[in-house]
């Protein structure tokens, strides 16, 4: 259920405020030390940016996903490392739990990921299976009451803090392909769970990933999220919100971009005049204004199809896929436009344009939003 306007507009104004004021300050010392600071997260918290998806039966906002959007407009404008501070309890570490936990899970870990007490993490990715993601080679063998599962996940986000994982194993190794495929609910004290260190990433300092290696880990049928043979249903349609998500998040960027590059064209002089009045200036601003408007036009309009009960799988396809191309366009630009101060740290345009670089990659990567846009346009016909 939408929240009415009067709250929406507190909401909104609210993570707008604190992005400004908290958020936007330590940029750069949050680059440095790779660690959002405890106070900032415990801030967080206290703003509900742990639950904006949590239903509020369960302690969340529960917001739909035209205003999960637009708060992402407002986080896009910082860091993206502070938005994945909390992003996977909104997102892909939850939703496979909202969509199709029981009664009993629901009710047992969503109180806990709405308060930011209980870190989430979604272990889908193998070095054998990540935009194949159907070539999971993680298995799960029932014995008993229990499932053991054994095999190892690669960069997964926020593993090094998580205390819950949604995990993809192969249940049925006779069936290839998606259909031996299971989800479960994997808490982090079990036995035989271990988490490497942190890689080191070319941009997004302060956001982690890690390798997730699970070594006959007894995890209870009960955890069992969904049918079995249902989890690749359940990735794909978590990953269908959260590419949505992600892509809301770009528009943010970009939009941040824009006004960072306007106020330096304003101020930053060559030839007696301020490059804000160079027709090649202003034609890279022009693009970046268009395409900026454009992806926050396709990302609003294919939130309200999907609360309208819609099927948005293509939409949400060509969301992604335009929103994470465009907004590296646009960085790039920025640092065209900051010229030499773009390349260097002072002015965080360089870190940026590093920053954004994922955005085409995870949650599926453009090549594959391709494929789902194709394969989605030939089934409706065009």
């Amino acid at each position: 259920m939408a929240l009415d306007l009067e709250t929406r507009e507190q909401l909104i104004d609210a993570v707008r405020r604190f992005v400004a004021e908290r958020l936007r300050p330590i940029e750069a010392k949050v680059a440095e030390d790779d660690a959002v600071p405890a106070e900032i997260v415990e801030a967080m918290k206290g703003l509900g940016l742990f639950g904006l998806s949590i239903p509020e039966a369960f302690g969340g906002l529960g917001l739909n996903m035209e205003e999960e959007c637009l708060v992402c407009f407002e986080l896009g404008r910082a860091s993206p490392a502070f938005r994945s501070v909390f992003g996977t309890n909104v997102g892909i570490g939850s939703q496979g739990l909202v969509m199709f936990g029981t009664d009993e899970q629901k009710a047992r870990w969503l109180p806990g990921i709405a308060s930011g007490e209980i870190i989430t993490a979604f272990a889908l990715t193998e070095a054998e299976a990540g935009s194949d993601s159907a070539a999971v080679q993680t298995r799960a063998v029932r014995d008993g009451d229990d499932y053991v599962l054994s095999g190892s996940k690669r960069y997964i986000t926020n593993a090094g803090k998580a205390s819950l994982f949604t995990v993809m194993a192969r249940t049925d190794p006779q069936v290839k392909g998606a259909a031996g495929v299971s989800a479960f609910l994997v808490p982090r004290d079990l036995p035989g769970l271990s988490v490497g260190k942190p890689e080191k990433k070319m941009g997004q300092q302060g956001a982690h990933i890690h390798d997730v290696v699970f070594d006959n880990v007894r995890v209870p049928a009960w955890n069992r999220l969904g049918a079995e043979g249902e989890g690749f249903k359940v990735a794909m349609q978590v990953l269908d919100r959260g590419r949505l998500h992600i892509a809301a998040v770009c528009v943010g960027v970009a939009e941040r971009l824009l006004v960072d590059c306007v106020a330096y064209a304003g101020e930053r002089r060559q030839f007696g005049q301020p490059i804000a009045s160079f027709q090649l200036i202003q034609a890279m601003i022009a693009d970046s204004k268009t395409e900026a408007l454009a992806a926050r036009a396709l990302v609003l309009e294919t939130a309200r199809q999907r609360d309208a009960g819609q099927g948005v799988t293509l939409e949400v396809a060509a969301a992604k896929l335009f929103a994470s191309e465009m907004v590296g366009r646009v960085a790039d630009r920025a640092v065209q436009i900051f010229g030499g101060a773009g390349y260097v740290a002072d002015y965080g345009i360089e870190r940026l344009y590093r920053d954004v670089r994922i955005f085409r990659i995870y949650e599926g990567a453009s090549q594959i939003q391709q494929l789902v846009i194709a394969r989605e346009t030939i089934k409706r016909g065009g």
